[in-house]
């Protein structure tokens, strides 16, 4: 059974229906699998084998009777640490959360435990999704499976991992300046991060409520659209969720890409790329051009100000949205104090590690009186100048393509005593979380060392089932996204 660890979800959604294996058989089989790998890699945080087998007898049984089954029933996948998960430790990587269990599921889990998935457990993470390299989590760092002395990238980094070890076919992420696609491109795997809205942040932990968004990883563009399908939709427990017609983002997979125009900003191809990563780039984008695309230059002239406008942006939002572990109602609070303020100060300090500290600072200090202005309302404008360069862009092009992240995976340590390098590491993403807009990271070649390289792209507002066409197409005919790292077996 071990080829089923590189199935695609379709293949393993149709052995499900078909009854060659069982959903207890597919789930223990991963489950066996992360009990031999996970404790070099540290992928997951919590996994618990009653549960998931349970939820797998259960979608047995629905594929046994066919009521309500669907394409993802009975297939394992594993959440992020930020999605609230009832009954579940839910920890988002930090001490102050360290034996939280969940009293209710978020939308995201609600959306694909009704899909008939089984959960394999909860994956390792930056600590409140504050980081590039899933260093800053409370739980110790996630290996890279291609290279363990190097990150996987942040702050869905256990995600994936898991994937790219085949401890999971599929997971969850989160992407609030790149946190999914960054880590798919340094683990050589398909991330997504839909429109703003498109998928609910209910349940999802916050970090920065305007920037956030929840997205699928996996193995293929094919199976991110699977994911999506049932991701995707209103709800109205979440105030920023979209209300807009269901899509199929399958639909369009298949579609040839004769004409397509490929926008290549000329801000993301200066100086600042490895060379490396421009090389697997510039092949990739030769195959577009064979698979009857063209390429047009575009500019993003505000774009090199989306760092400096998002690192105001979002420590703002996550001062504010962290302030709700204070020791009072749940979480860690310190064993020691002697009054109310002191209670708080030292839960929060002892709770919070470096870099969640450091983003409550800044963002305390960026809205406070006499700076809010200089500041975050700079920041705001800056933000609508990123949103209208891509609307002029898109007047030229159908889709933006560019390198996900400025190198491949770096060794650890490399850049966590320097916070500023950290930043840049996602300054290739973070301008899309700027203006709300989808994009997603595929893997298309390798560069130094033999490590991933991930190449982005970026779709107009709602363009998740053109992109995802656009990256079928590119994976029918290359083979980057079924490479699988050596010595797993």
């Amino acid at each position: 059974m071990s080829d089923l660890i590189n199935s695609s979800l379709r293949d393993l959604s149709a052995a499900l229906a078909a009854r060659k294996l069982s959903a207890v058989e597919l789930a223990t089989l991963f489950l066996d699998r992360i009990e031999k790998l996970n404790p070099a890699l540290n992928a997951f945080i919590t996994t618990d084998r009653d549960k998931t087998l349970a939820q797998a007898r259960a979608a047995d049984a629905t594929l046994k009777s066919g009521d309500g089954a669907t394409a993802l029933t009975g297939i394992p996948a594993a959440h992020k640490d930020i999605f609230c998960t009832r009954g579940w430790r839910t920890t988002c990587g930090s001490k102050i959360l360290a034996n939280f269990i969940s009293p209710y599921d978020a939308n995201v889990v609600e959306k694909l435990d009704g899909a008939g998935m089984v959960t394999l457990g909860k994956l390792n993470m930056d600590e409140f999704a504050m980081g590039s390299s899933n260093e800053t989590s409370y739980f110790g760092p996630v290996k890279n499976p291609w290279d363990v002395s190097c990150v996987p990238g942040g702050s869905s980094g256990g995600s994936a991992a898991a994937i790219s070890a085949r401890l999971a076919p599929a997971a969850t992420g989160t992407d609030t300046g790149g946190s999914i696609r960054q880590p798919a491109a340094l683990c050589g795997l398909t991330g997504l991060k839909p429109t703003y809205g498109v998928v609910s942040r209910y349940g999802m932990i916050a970090f920065a409520s305007s920037l956030d968004q929840g997205g699928p990883m996996a193995k293929s563009a094919e199976d991110c659209a699977l994911l999506l399908n049932a991701m995707a939709g209103f709800d109205a427990r979440d105030s920023t969720s979209l209300e807009r017609p269901q899509e199929d983002y399958r639909r369009d997979l298949e579609k040839p890409l004769a004409g397509l125009k490929i926008g290549l900003p000329r801000e993301f191809f200066g100086a600042g790329m490895d060379a490396d990563v421009r090389v697997a780039v510039d092949a990739a984008l030769a195959e577009y051009r064979k698979l009857g695309a063209v390429t047009v230059d575009v500019s993003l002239p505000n774009s090199g100000l989306s760092v400096p406008a998002y690192y105001v942006i979002a420590p703002a939002e996550a001062s504010s949205n962290l302030s709700r572990f204070d020791g009072v109602r749940y979480g860690y609070r310190a064993p020691e104090y002697a009054d109310l303020a002191e209670m708080y100060s030292r839960s929060r300090a002892q709770g919070f590690g470096d870099e969640v500290k450091r983003r409550i600072l800044i963002g305390t200090y960026v809205l406070s009186h006499g700076y809010y202005d200089a500041y975050y309302l700079q920041a705001q404008k800056i933000r609508r100048l990123i949103a209208g360069d891509f609307v002029a862009a898109f007047k030229e092009c159908d889709v933006i393509m560019g390198p996900t992240s400025p190198s491949v995976a770096f060794a650890f340590g490399a850049k966590s005593a320097d916070p500023v390098q950290m930043y840049l590491a996602d300054i290739y993403t973070i301008s899309t979380n700027l203006a709300g807009l989808p994009g997603m990271s595929l893997p298309c070649g390798f560069g130094n060392n033999n490590m991933p390289v991930g190449l982005q792209i970026i779709g107009n507002w709602f363009g998740e089932a053109k992109m995802l066409n656009v990256a079928h197409r590119y994976q029918k005919a290359t083979d980057w996204h079924t490479r699988m790292p050596g010595g797993l077996e």
